[in-house]
């Protein structure tokens, strides 16, 4: 997604789907990751993985950020330098 573009409204969970266009996989990734990322939800996955898949997934999602973010962006957006 583009930084620079008006964030489009948030969808419902029964909303949530994949594979119809780009546009819509979009708006429903962001959906799917901040309900993810909601504390309540965390709160209650994190204690029950395994070390290996908390190592899998931090090094997934590390791996996408050097990938595909600038350093600069890395601070400014994820560190909030």
């Amino acid at each position: 997604m583009d930084s620079k573009k008006t964030p489009p409204t948030p969808l419902h969970a029964q909303e949530i789907c994949f594979g119809l266009n780009r546009a819509t996989d979009e708006r429903s990734l962001a959906a799917f990751l901040q309900r993810f990322a909601e504390p309540a939800f965390l709160q209650t996955l994190i204690p029950r993985l395994k070390e290996e898949e908390i190592t899998s997934l931090l090094d997934f999602l590390s791996s996408l950020m050097h990938k595909h973010c600038s350093e600069k962006e890395y601070h400014r957006l994820f560190l909030k330098d």
